[in-house]
């Protein structure tokens, strides 16, 4: 007889709901959020066909790993679409929603998700890294502008390296209180740029090292990070059936609403990873103002732009990029940037 396995992870403690297939409920029960224990609490009960599966979270690729250590092969189900199926339940309690986990495994109402190889992970972190320091390093160096407008100097635009050099300048000969402040904030911001360089060197080494990356450097508007960032996000271009369906997984296509006669098409819609959509809307506006080669997608995006607006038009464009950078996987192509047609 075949068993489902509902798993309600958390940080700590992990609830059990074991049921056949018939629905019943066999046993119940927690453990420790720890795979091999896990495991073992289960090869205890002697059970002959099992099918295990969980929300997809922070300790996916931790838990995946151990499972398939033991030769378990579990089901990463979709929490934000599992979520509406678990708020059916009356009283929401982690025994109630490892029932619910339970239940959608058995009856198949649920989306697996692809996880991540520890390749992506590892580049993942990296890009993760840079961001967190980059967005101190704006922080502090608002701050210290912020600091230095109460006496009414104004620091134009300098680079990160030179700033503190320009910042200490004007302070000098002002009162020991202040310039101790603004120096220990110009030393903590000169840390995060050495930082910061030894992770760009590091993401530099990774991308000319990439075949794929490098051919994503091909398209106008695309550069290391976001080159590398594509093809952390997306990985495996086979598990899309579409290329166009990419487009719908960065969340930048208009949510539909449809009923009866009604048809409406509302915003985008804003799933998946925030990063990548706002470098390929970054790249989608590199396109349409800065770079100077025609393309047939750039005449395309124009066009929107003449209609729409430039921010219309960059986030279509973006979109259109998540396309054709899939296509270039799939196919292992350069960008093609098509000749004009003659007058």
């Amino acid at each position: 007889m075949k068993h489902y396995i509902g798993l309600d992870v958390s940080m700590k403690r992990t609830f059990i709901c074991i049921i056949n297939e018939y629905g019943k409920i066999i046993r119940e029960g927690s453990e420790n959020t720890e795979p091999h224990v896990i495991v073992d609490y289960l090869e205890k009960l002697g059970l002959e066909e099992m099918t295990v599966g969980f929300e997809s979270g922070s300790l996916t690729p931790y838990l995946l790993a151990g499972f398939k250590e033991r030769a378990i092969d579990a089901v990463c189900m979709d929490a934000r679409k599992l979520s509406p199926i678990l708020a059916l339940k009356v009283n929401k309690t982690d025994k109630n929603d490892a029932r619910g986990i339970a239940e959608a495994l058995r009856s198949g109402m649920y989306t697996r998700v692809h996880c991540k190889p520890e390749e992506s992970i590892n580049r993942a972190i990296l890009l993760t890294a840079r961001r967190a320091l980059i967005e101190q390093q704006t922080h502090l160096k608002n701050t210290v502008r912020g600091l230095l407008k109460s006496y009414g100097i104004r620091m134009g635009a300098i680079s990160a390296k030179k700033f503190s050099a320009a910042v200490m300048k004007r302070i000098d000969g002002w009162q020991e209180i202040v310039i101790l402040s603004i120096k220990c904030l110009l030393n903590a911001f000169d840390k995060l740029v050495e930082e910061i360089v030894k992770i760009d060197k590091k993401m530099l080494e990774i991308a000319f090292e990439d075949k794929e990356v490098r051919r994503f450097m091909t398209v106008p508007g695309i550069g290391p990070v976001t080159a590398l960032t594509y093809k952390t996000e997306i990985f495996d271009a086979t598990r899309f059936k579409e290329s166009r369906s990419v487009g719908a997984y960065v969340g930048m296509t208009p949510t539909q609403y449809a009923s009866g006669d009604t048809q409406k098409q509302g915003k985008t819609s804003k799933c998946g990873s925030k990063e990548l959509r706002f470098l390929l809307v970054e790249a989608g506006v590199v396109i349409l103002t800065r770079s100077k080669k025609w393309s047939k997608l750039k005449a395309w995006g124009l066009k929107i732009m003449r209609k729409k607006g430039l921010k219309k038009a960059a986030v279509a464009v973006g979109r259109k990029l998540a396309v054709i950078m899939h296509r270039m996987m799939l196919e292992e192509k350069d960008f093609i940037y098509r000749e004009p047609k003659a007058a």
